[in-house]
């Protein structure tokens, strides 16, 4: 009997929350996101190629990037709750072939409703999606005590690709244009991205569904919402982060190009601020395990905003790079906020369907700002405008933030 206890908790040790096995399915995580993250990040170095091949205005060039993140929203939840009931393998082999089938074919595209529609639905809906919010939802089942830090560091992995992809994808377009370079990324999505996934086969450990209950009840009983209205005010406060947070991000390689610095200028700047993003990421799971998602939440708003008004006065070479580097290091930790978020109020077993609702309406928020940040550049000639639009969705998102903890605060938790 002695030996039996002995052998199980060595396999918890091994195997279960927080164990080394954890760690490593982690790492594997990281790197499917990094891989998968492709699917976001290229079409926006793309964008003044395709903007001139099919000539386009600014807004219409925004299109591709716009279908691709609105396939990505819905993505995020139908793979979640494909996750949720089968588990993450088989979400992320269906990403890496649709990758793979997705850039190929668009790299064929004779038109540009051919590309919209295979950035839409196979490189957004069915691609790169699964590689986002299924797999921060997967990896937080792994981990109790440092949950925090590990959502963080696995949404890392979409920010990993957006610091590597932008100048890679812009020295392959500027060599071979943005076809073969479309053609490479299929190749890489199947080769490297199934293997990685068969490394993901094993369920998580279920060291959390005894507790499922008093977490619903905490959620009622702190907020004084439903469960439904804590859902939609998230998908709200993913709405307004996003769409402000998109207008750097979409159109810092056209506002350079505009400003005369050149697109590899921009390409740059969108990789420095990518890769601020990354530790943004980790530092804010590590105060998410300290101080919990609303407040980590509150804190990454009031400074994205902050860094948005950063933009409105810099317009110099330098100035844009330290704005860009800032304005990565303050943002990137709001997104996985939401995670946290849902983690500490819902059940375990809906827990990716639920991340997949919160991440789907960021990325509705990264769509929606990318494509009113064009259209707002059309109308007045410079994205003056369109940075005010994003500050002014940024305080809607803060005040969100501060009423979520405002309640927290006002109202503690019932007994479980």
């Amino acid at each position: 009997m002695v030996n039996e206890t002995y052998d199980a908790s060595r396999s918890i040790a091994e195997n279960g929350a927080d164990s080394a096995a954890a760690w490593m399915r982690l790492l594997f995580s990281v790197v499917l996101g990094t891989i998968g993250g492709v699917g976001m990040w290229s079409v926006v170095v793309a964008l003044p190629q395709i903007q001139s091949e099919f000539g386009l205005a600014r807004g219409e060039a925004t299109l591709p990037y716009t279908m691709t993140m609105l396939g990505f929203a819905a993505g995020n939840f139908f793979m979640g709750r494909l996750s949720d009931r089968f588990g993450i393998l088989a979400p992320v082999v269906i990403a890496a072939t649709c990758l793979g089938c997705g850039y190929l074919l668009a790299s064929q595209a004779a038109t540009l409703w051919q590309f919209i529609l295979i950035q839409g639905v196979l490189i957004g809906l069915l691609g790169t999606s699964a590689t986002f919010g299924p797999l921060i939802a997967d990896i937080s089942h792994w981990f109790a005590t440092r949950r925090g830090i590990a959502v963080g560091i696995a949404a890392s992995g979409n920010y990993i690709a957006g610091a590597v992809w932008p100048p890679i994808v812009e020295l392959m377009i500027h060599d071979h244009g943005w076809r073969i370079t479309y053609w490479s990324a299929a190749a890489l999505c199947l080769v490297t991205m199934i293997p990685l996934a068969v490394t993901l086969k094993r369920r998580a450990p279920d060291h959390e569904e005894a507790h499922a209950a008093g977490v619903a009840h905490r959620s009622l009983a702190t907020l004084g919402l439903s469960p439904n209205g804590l859902q939609a005010l998230l998908m709200l406060a993913g709405l307004s982060c996003c769409v402000a947070m998109s207008m750097p991000q979409v159109h810092i390689v056209a506002y350079c190009a505009d400003l005369g610095y050149g697109v590899a200028r921009g390409a740059e700047m969108l990789s420095l601020m990518l890769g601020f993003g990354i530790v943004s990421r980790v530092a804010s799971g590590w105060l998410a395990d300290r101080v919990g998602g609303a407040m980590t939440l509150l804190i990454g708003s009031t400074l994205q905003c902050l860094a948005l008004v950063f933009y409105l006065v810099s317009d110099s070479l330098t100035s844009l790079y330290l704005t860009s580097a800032l304005f990565g290091l303050f943002q990137g930790g709001i997104v996985p906020s939401y995670a946290i978020i849902v983690r500490e109020y819902f059940p375990p077993r809906e827990a990716a369907t639920r991340v997949g609702l919160a991440v789907s309406t960021t990325v509705i928020g990264m769509a929606l700002g990318g494509w009113m940040g064009g259209v707002l550049f059309d109308m007045t000639g410079s994205y003056r405008a369109a940075f005010i639009n994003g500050i002014a969705w940024n305080v809607l998102n803060a005040a969100i933030a501060w009423w979520l903890l405002s309640r927290q605060m006002r109202r503690p938790a019932a007994p479980a």
